[in-house]
């Protein structure tokens, strides 16, 4: 009596294609990783998170890490858009002191090329100082943020961001206050573009748009 044999499994890890992830062009288009997918539209919607460091060698800024998501995919190569920023959480545990005051500002700016994003800037003042002072500080910031941001097209305005000009221009302005030892731009995040089509959000940008 023959034996029946045994269906023969799909091995799907080796049906699988290799796709390298690469950063937008205002952060050089440089692979930030690779991504197995049976077919492109699932790589779309992926979102990586990497360092600055990773970016740019440069180790000052590996507490800085950038989540971008996959818009596009052209052959094995798969177009990301910058999502947003956050400090590394210990980097910025690390910088509280006592008997000083943290000023926090989240503001929506949009840049001249018609980006939103929600951004969160911290102050660190050198002595504890007052609700009102506190209050300016951080209306000032808030001025900055908004003013600086509408001023920038996008590539500008998030390096502004994620290298920390921006925030040496709001230590500019807000010193003038009270006295500050530090200001960082915490958080940003990517809302939407405002088109004459209308709002479109990460999932909604062109391909070409990342280049």
């Amino acid at each position: 009596m023959e034996m029946s044999r045994a269906p023969q499994v799909k091995d799907k890890w080796k049906l699988k294609k290799w796709y390298k992830v690469l950063a937008p062009e205002f952060f050089g288009g440089v692979e930030i990783a690779t991504t197995p997918a049976e077919e492109p539209s699932k790589v779309v919607g992926r979102t990586f998170e990497v360092s600055l460091f990773d970016l740019t060698g440069d180790f000052s800024k590996h507490h800085v890490m950038l989540k971008f998501q996959v818009v596009g995919v052209d052959g094995d190569l798969a177009r990301s858009w910058f999502k947003g920023h956050e400090l590394a959480r210990d980097y910025m545990r690390s910088l509280i002191r006592r008997k000083s005051s943290k000023v926090t500002a989240i503001v929506d700016v949009t840049t001249k090329d018609g980006y939103v994003f929600r951004v969160t800037a911290v102050s660190l003042t050198t002595y504890r100082c007052k609700t009102s002072q506190r209050n300016a500080i951080r209306k000032e910031m808030m001025r900055v943020l908004s003013e600086k941001a509408s001023q920038a097209g996008l590539a500008d305005f998030i390096k502004s961001v994620t290298f920390g000009s921006l925030a040496v221009e709001i230590f500019e302005a807000c010193k003038k206050l009270y006295p500050l030892r530090k200001v960082e731009i915490y958080k940003s995040k990517f809302l939407h573009a405002v088109t004459p089509e209308g709002l479109k959000t990460v999932e909604a940008i062109p391909q070409q748009a990342t280049q």
